[in-house]
């Protein structure tokens, strides 16, 4: 059995730029996608030939993967070094998922995809800025199972100012009342970042309040629809869970390809420049496009070893914390464990500050 090593592949092109995104993403780049995958491919040449491990898991994700041709995206994945077992996700708009370029993804390896749904009711999509129909969840469902994909997820968003409580049970109605329904859900809770319209319009800034109780109601029924609750914002049947998540999710080491992607290795944590013009001209300048890095301690490291733990159904030994009694209503502790109560998950950052290196 390998010993689990992840591979990030950022494909920064985006048709529309959603109003709460503040990813590394541009929708007026279009023209450098050639000279992208080029670079992309060839700085993975520079790692292989540096003695890269052999990928448990590949993610392609954005931006807008599916932006991309399927062979210009596959050109990228072929010179990947894999294993045989290899997880291998493309993250896909709902407008692009079409059969054709699904089946093209499914020849050419890819056998697990993920798509931003976010929602499926009108208002919520027009306040958010997504652009594909109330119906994609359904022509995506279809689309997946006709291009022979065993295990795929579907991403929601709530917090919105637009989405009331019936609007997500609407949506989970949806999703779970499909023929075949996504065997795994993530669900994120709308953060304003600073720079985004989202972000410079208070008026649209989510309630914590409602946004805890719609995350309540994902909770209970995604649960009580056979759905496992892994880590805070995601849930799966069994066998459906994403193997690259957990690489992150337990300090492992993962090397990330392209502008803005970050890397980790042993404790050093490094990251590409942000912009793929120049990341292109570095790469074609025969640099290595770093942008920074840092080199955890080992109170660092074992802090954010148990504050990645302590957001999935893992948790962490007792012994990580000094004491319970504040944080008691959000934990729960069996076993000699402590994992976040449903009630807590939305709250961790309360939780993990009381970690025991937290200082």
């Amino acid at each position: 059995m390998s010993e689990p090593f992840g591979v990030y592949v950022h494909v920064p092109f985006c048709a529309h730029r959603c109003d709460y995104c503040a990813f590394a993403t541009y929708a007026d780049r279009d023209h450098l996608m050639d000279d992208y995958v080029a670079a992309v491919v060839q700085e993975i040449r520079w790692s292989n030939a540096e003695g890269m491990p052999a990928a448990t898991s590949v993610f392609f994700g954005g931006g807008t993967p599916s932006r991309l041709a399927p062979e210009k995206l596959l050109e990228i994945l072929d010179a990947i070094v894999r294993t045989d077992d290899c997880e291998v996700t493309v993250e896909c708009n709902p407008e692009d998922a079409d059969v054709a370029r699904l089946a093209a993804y499914r020849a050419g390896g890819v056998n697990r995809m993920s798509f931003g749904v976010q929602s499926t009711q009108p208002a919520v999509l027009a306040d958010l800025g997504r652009r594909h129909g109330t119906m994609a969840h359904a022509q995506v469902s279809r689309a997946v199972h006709e291009a022979g994909f065993a295990t795929w997820n579907m991403d929601l968003i709530i917090g919105s100012r637009a989405e009331t409580l019936d609007d997500v049970q609407h949506t989970l109605d949806d999703l779970l009342s499909l023929e075949f329904p996504p065997p795994h859900v993530s669900c994120y809770a709308l953060t304003p970042e600073p720079a985004t319209p989202l972000g410079r319009d208070p008026s649209r800034h989510p309630d914590e309040d409602e946004t805890a109780d719609a995350y309540d109601l994902v909770s209970r029924v995604l649960e009580s629809n056979g759905y496992g609750w892994e880590e805070i914002s995601n849930w799966a049947k069994p066998g459906h869970e994403c193997r690259h998540n957990h690489v992150y999710w337990d300090q492992g080491d993962y090397f990330g390809f392209g502008s803005a992607a970050h890397s980790h290795q042993q404790g050093r944590r490094y990251w590409n420049v942000r912009t793929p013009e120049r990341y292109i001209a570095m790469v074609n300048g025969g640099e290595r496009p770093l942008g920074g890095e840092e080199r955890l301690d080992e109170p660092t490291k074992q802090f954010e070893r148990d504050s990645l733990a302590l957001r999935t159904r893992r948790g962490v030994p007792a012994e990580a914390f000094d004491s319970l009694d504040e944080i008691a209503h959000l934990v729960r502790v069996e076993n000699g464990r402590v994992t976040l109560a449903p009630q807590g998950r939305l709250l961790a950052n309360q939780v993990i500050v009381r970690l025991r290196n937290a200082e």
